[in-house]
Order: structure tokens, then C-alpha cells, then sequence
């Protein structure tokens, strides 16, 4: 069995097309075929059904690709601490980052970078967190930055990061003068534009207005926090955020920050990894990087200075 063997598998089980995974692995499709073919010679097993073209892997297929993703995980790890070794740690970093810890990710990055200027890094910044999590465990993703308390955190290792808070912003006509705080109630009798039902962020925010047996229906949902802030800035909505996004998006004199309190919400993001194995050089360097940071004081700084201002 030969590595490049479990390429071309990998590629087709995912490509779910012979002739894109052919393309994808830079070979043509009869030496492609003819690779998988010997591959499953030696096995002894039927790996793909075919019919005039891929129709599924078969069950002996489905649990080749879990172990076939890791040893080409652990093949591709293994080269890259042997090339650490010698001249330092290079490649390129793929993490995952929830929409919401979009912003972050540069101050989770900054030290890193600086320590390890070779290093690469790929951000992905438009998965919920069940897809960055089935990334990490599949080896997809190096790192993601994630909601912790999710039922998708096994299989990884979590560094905590900071917790979420959240602060509704609005124009300065839409609150009452002097005020720093919000009750979810209040908040629900403004005209609200939120994040979409199936984020994690959105979820957490349903169930304070829930606690309170209330149910809202925003006019305006987007997957996008930068489009919420634009939404405020047009005048028409309020919005309710994370306060960790408040750092890169100065507010001025005409749009409000206040938290929201009744209960006062928190929800942790961590930097997950996959578990499994001693993983690649990148990872492990980035989770010593992250065991050093102290982001929670930041953003609570940042949070105090923006709400005072009323």
C-alpha cells in the first residue's frame, strides 16, 4: 500500500466524481482508477460501487477514508516536524474560525506569526461550528476557533480563549439617555436585526428572550455581523453582538453600546484541535501560543471604555 494510493481514495471519496479527483490530484483518470484499483487488490475488499461513474463508497470504502484521512494527516505531521527540525517551523496553518470570532483570530495570530514568521495561515471564517468541528476530526482544519459548549467538542482538544458577552447596539434616539445596560426584555420591544436561527450566537440569544417567554422575529437575519452593523448604522434596527467585536468597530456619536444584563450572558470560545495522534507542528504551536494569551481582560477593557460613553 502506498501513500499515494490513499490520495487518490481520499480524493474520489470526497470529490464523489473520478474524473475532479483525477484533476484534483494532478494525474489522469485511468491511472487514477487503476491505483484505487490495485489498492483494493491488496485489501481484498470493494472500496467504491461503480456503475458508469462513481455511485458511493461501499461500508468497507466509509471506514477506510476515516483511517486513510489520518495516516495521510499523520504522514503529512511527521514530514513537517522532521523539515521543523532542521530549519524551523514552516507550512501553512488551516484554521476554522465561527463567524462571530472572525475579528479575533488576528489577536489570537499576532504572537504566532511573530514567532514562527515562515508559517502560513488560511483562515476560514464561514462555518457554523458542527462543520469546523467534523473538519478538525477529518484533518481538514489544523485549528478552529469555536464555541466550547457544544455537542460536537469530542474528539478534540480545547484552549480556552475568552468568554462572549453580548451588548446590543442601536442609534443613540433608539435608548434612553445614560443608560449602560439592557434588560432582554426591553431589548425586544426594539425593531431587531440578528443573526441567522442556525448559529450558535443567535441560539444562545433565543434562549435569554426564551427565559423570559419571549419568542422575537427580526425583520432583517444575517449570517454576518458586519452586515448587523450596518443594518444599526442605516438607523432602522438594533442589533445584539458579541462584545468582542466592538474593538475593530469604533461606534460614533450616533450609534450606542449597551450590555445585556437579566441575565448577563457568557459563552466560551476556545481553540480546539484534533486529539488524536501528536498532530502537525503548526497545531501544537499555535495551542502553546494560545496557553499564553489573556484576551478575556482585553475585551472586558474595551467593553467598559464603550459603554461608559453614554
Amino acid at each position: 500500500m502506498l501513500f499515494r494510493q490513499l490520495e487518490y481514495f481520499v480524493a474520489v471519496a470526497q470529490e464523489r466524481h473520478f474524473a475532479r479527483a483525477a484533476e484534483k490530484c494532478y494525474v489522469s483518470q485511468p491511472a487514477l482508477s487503476a491505483a484505487i484499483a490495485k489498492l483494493e487488490r491488496e485489501l481484498n475488499v470493494t472500496l467504491i460501487n461503480r456503475g458508469h461513474s462513481f455511485e458511493g463508497l461501499t461500508p468497507e470504502g466509509e471506514r477506510l477514508v476515516v483511517w486513510a484521512k489520518r495516516i495521510l494527516a499523520e504522514h503529512d505531521a511527521f514530514k513537517a516536524e522532521v523539515h521543523a527540525v532542521r530549519s524551523g517551523i514552516t507550512g501553512t496553518l488551516r484554521l476554522g474560525t465561527v463567524p462571530t470570532a472572525s475579528t479575533t483570530a488576528s489577536l489570537v495570530l499576532s504572537a504566532f506569526c511573530s514567532a514562527h514568521p515562515l508559517v502560513q495561515v488560511q483562515i476560514n471564517s464561514r462555518l457554523a461550528s458542527t462543520e469546523l468541528y467534523r473538519r478538525l476530526r477529518e484533518f481538514e482544519l489544523d485549528a478552529a476557533i469555536v464555541h466550547s459548549a457544544s455537542e460536537d467538542a469530542h474528539d478534540v482538544d480545547l484552549v480556552p480563549l475568552y468568554e462572549e458577552r453580548f451588548v446590543l447596539l442601536s442609534s443613540a434616539d433608539m435608548l434612553p439617555s445614560g443608560v449602560s445596560t439592557l434588560t432582554w426584555p426591553e431589548a425586544a420591544q426594539l425593531p431587531l436585526a440578528l443573526l441567522t436561527a442556525d448559529m450558535r450566537d443567535r441560539q444562545i440569544i433565543d434562549e435569554a428572550f426564551a427565559g423570559h417567554g419571549i419568542t422575537v422575529t427580526p425583520q432583517v437575519e444575517t449570517d454576518s455581523v458586519a452586515s448587523l452593523f450596518a443594518q444599526v448604522a442605516g438607523g432602522n434596527w438594533a442589533c445584539i453582538v458579541p462584545h468582542t467585536w466592538l474593538w475593530t468597530s469604533p461606534l460614533g456619536a450616533e450609534i450606542r453600546a449597551v450590555e445585556m444584563v437579566d441575565p448577563v450572558l457568557k459563552a466560551e470560545i476556545a481553540l480546539a484541535t484534533n486529539s488524536a495522534g501528536p498532530g502537525s507542528p503548526v497545531a501544537r504551536a499555535l495551542t502553546a501560543s494560545a496557553h499564553q494569551l489573556a484576551l478575556d481582560e482585553f475585551f472586558n477593557t474595551q467593553l467598559l471604555g464603550i459603554t461608559r460613553r453614554r
